[in-house]
């Protein structure tokens, strides 16, 4: 097939359609570049229930072994599954995901030992220029003696580790929906939660790659309307929904409504820092509410701003040392996990911190959930550049008003602040905002849109 790389491999992954945009062929030459780029001798793979997974997953491992490179597959897997098993093992790792895209998708989140990320500035550019060279003439042979490709299975051991690092032995008896959206959250959950004082109500757990029910994509509000429901119907403590391979997850209240993952990320860090002795460091994007580094600071944590994405929150958890990182897009990072993130880890944390006390959820989280927020707001524009630079013109200069520009543009002032960060594939810019008091947040809102939309 003629691919262009351009369209398949992104800043974090590779992701495209199946087989339009890539197929097994090319699979093949993937796993024979990741370990030459990589210095791997052993690897483990892993895959999600897309129809596409298995016969790109065990391609992959066939270019990985014919370069002499032992392959640990562990088969059905969540992502974060995958990044356990790279941690624990010590292998560098590849996970066959499209995460939340629809079914036609599917990709490849590659790692190093230890799970750490393998992104455009630490290999994937080298990996994507291998492939593009070998496209039309293949692999190049190896002298090396082809490597064994071996299963494994990891769940039981996936599952001990995370309860290793949370207590649930004795929480009080909780009601929990778990919508799965039919992706490898059936397959996780229903190990991790065995023997615990949950009563569990599943949704969605049958796996299927063509997601028949909604897209498992839970930031999506349209996407949590059935969890919502089935929460309210069954009187449960709360609900939870994980994306389609299981490394995100949301959570609504005993009412049905969303907690924001500022509230989730500022409750998880503060009971990291409990378990620390009230000290460590805590990462956090920029677009984060300001309620997480305020509950940082109040439970002796320091708080580091990062830019957005996976890959910068994880090199700064690496260099800084930090025990946890929270994103507004439900990712979190946990030192304890080889810095990688689950939000499998977080969910038992939500459940630990609920269960340890006899209040609702909402109640628990009220005391993180501080400012009106208006979500990510995306704006399709002409021109990225020339509407930024507007809305600099427009807010530079003002009293008491400051900007930086650590990942596009942020305006702070007393008592809101907002940001807006151009789209990396899309001519969009995305906006943020977020006021003590939501009168003042719509009204930031809408001056910062009216002047992106121009």
């Amino acid at each position: 097939m003629t691919a262009d790389l351009s369209q398949l491999v992104k800043a974090y992954d590779v992701r495209g359609v199946v087989p339009d945009q890539w197929d097994e062929t090319l699979a093949e030459l993937f796993g024979a570049a990741f370990v030459q780029v990589t210095g791997a001798d052993a690897i483990v793979t892993g895959h999600d229930m897309r129809p596409s997974s298995p016969g790109l997953s065990r391609a992959f491992a066939r270019g990985a072994a014919a370069r002499g490179v032992d392959v640990t597959e562990i088969g059905l897997c969540s992502t974060d599954q995958l990044y356990y098993a790279s941690g624990a093992f010590g292998l560098a790792g590849a996970m066959f995901t499209a995460s939340h895209n629809p079914a036609q998708y599917n990709g490849i989140k590659m790692c190093r030992a230890g799970a750490a990320p393998v992104g455009q500035d630490t290999g994937l550019s080298e990996i994507r220029e291998l492939v593009e060279s070998w496209i039309d003439s293949g692999a190049p042979t190896s002298d090396a003696t082809p490597g064994t490709i071996t299963q494994r299975d990891t769940l039981e051991d996936y599952s001990a580790h995370l309860r290793g690092l949370v207590d649930l032995t004795s929480i009080r008896p909780l009601k929990v929906v778990v919508d799965a959206g039919n992706g490898m959250g059936g397959h996780t959950v229903p190990t991790v939660f065995a023997g615990l004082p949950l009563a569990l109500v599943p949704m969605y757990f049958e796996l299927d790659g063509t997601f028949p029910n909604h897209e498992a994509n839970p930031l999506d509000p349209a996407n949590i309307v059935d969890l919502q429901k089935r929460v309210r119907e069954e009187d449960a403590d709360l609900g939870i929904a994980f994306d389609g391979d299981a490394d995100r997850c949301f959570v609504v209240d005993e009412r049905g409504e969303p907690v924001s993952p500022s509230a989730i990320t500022a409750l998880v860090a503060a009971r990291e820092l409990a378990r620390n002795g009230g000290k460590g460091t805590v990462i956090h994007n920029l677009i984060t509410s300001w309620s997480v580094p305020e509950v940082v600071r109040e439970n002796g944590g320091t708080p580091v701003r990062t830019r957005v994405g996976h890959s910068f929150i994880k090199a700064e958890m690496a260099t800084s040392g930090a025990i946890f990182g929270g994103e507004h897009s439900a990712h979190y990072y946990f030192k304890d996990f080889w810095n990688a993130d689950t939000g499998m880890l977080a969910a038992l944390h939500v459940l630990a911190a609920l269960g340890g006390q006899e209040g609702t959820l909402s109640a628990l989280v009220a005391q993180y959930d501080r400012y009106a927020g208006s979500g990510e707001i995306n704006s399709t524009v002409d021109d990225q550049a020339g509407r930024l630079a507007a809305i600099k013109a427009a807010y530079e200069g003002r009293e008491d008003i400051t900007l930086d520009e650590l990942d596009g543009l942020t305006v702070t002032a007393t008592d809101w602040w907002f940001n807006v960060r151009p789209s990396n594939t899309e001519p969009l810019l995305r906006l943020n905002a977020e006021a003590r008091d939501e009168p003042t947040m719509v009204k930031v809102r809408d001056e910062a849109l009216a002047i992106i939309r121009g």
